[in-house]
């Protein structure tokens, strides 16, 4: 596909997205990355782990968020973005407004991670397509604020694809290149665990769509619930990392093109161990 990243550690393997929320909110990290300064460290780090590329948001999706003005959105990512680009960081500005991805664009950012699909901003699909640039389109009924009273399905894969197509189908119609379209089906969004699970079982139904898929399943809430103790407290979200390593790798093997996660290292070293015991021209000879 035209002008998408690859992976480092093989192209033969998922690119690894790594997360920075430069919110106060973030229902993982919120607050640790709110400083201009930390973010570019954090951002800098995660390309050091093996991430392919920085996803940087500066509007909390989390269940329930509120949303921020476009005003504190600007202010919060273009210094990063920025920031991270002048240090040769590949860019992916994770906005729901058409005008911050135009500026986002304009500082150097080379993807626009869309959660709504377009459903959020009428004119994010024209622009998209005038910034002539990648874009992911993620399955999205609703704001933080009320997505999850969305969250009804008879047949979650089945309406996903529906619903996912008929925005690509708005994307085209705004002139945006079918080469630069990647989808995601929105794992949390709109969705309770067992929607989750079956979507995520179902990467060979999605692929049919014909577009690459990025998976943004890392820490969310069902990982928490699978992970529950005794008394059913749900494990918190850093604590939820190694569960994620092992979906990486499991839907690595599924055919996904793309990896969101936050704990970049964990991630990145599931793949090498999948690569290591799936292509055989990627064994290292043994040193005596």
């Amino acid at each position: 596909m035209a002008g998408l990243p690859v992976s480092r550690i093989d192209p033969r393997l998922p690119v690894v997205w790594g997360v920075l929320n430069v919110t106060p909110d973030s229902f993982s990290d919120g607050g640790r990355f709110a400083a201009t300064d930390t973010a570019l460290e954090q951002g800098v780090l995660l390309v050091e782990y093996g991430a392919d590329v920085v996803d940087v948001g500066g509007e909390s999706t989390r269940p329930g968020a509120e949303r921020v003005s476009i005003e504190t959105e600007l202010e919060r990512v273009l210094p990063v973005v920025s920031g991270l680009v002048d240090q040769g960081v590949t860019v992916s500005i994770d906005t729901m407004r058409a005008d911050v991805a135009r500026e986002a664009v304009r500082c150097g950012a080379s993807i626009v991670n869309d959660v709504s699909g377009g459903r959020a901003d009428a004119e994010m699909h024209s622009t998209v397509a005038e910034l002539d640039v990648p874009y992911v389109l993620m399955h999205w009924r609703a704001h933080s604020s009320s997505m999850q009273e969305r969250a009804v399905y008879d047949d979650p894969v089945a309406e996903v694809c529906r619903e996912i197509e008929k925005q690509v189908s708005a994307a085209l119609a705004s002139g945006v290149d079918r080469e630069r379209i990647i989808v995601d089906p929105g794992i949390g969004f709109a969705k309770e665990a067992d929607h989750n699970w079956h979507l995520l079982r179902s990467m060979e139904a999605l692929a049919t769509m014909g577009f690459p898929i990025l998976v943004g399943a890392s820490r969310k809430r069902f990982l928490g619930a699978l992970l529950a103790d005794t008394d059913g407290v749900p494990r918190d979200a850093d604590g939820r990392d190694v569960a994620t390593a092992v979906l990486s790798a499991q839907l690595a093997n599924a055919g996904a093109w793309g990896l969101r996660v936050h704990d970049v290292l964990s991630t990145v070293d599931a793949l090498k161990v999948l690569k290591a015991m799936t292509f055989t021209d990627s064994q290292p000879e043994e040193t005596s």
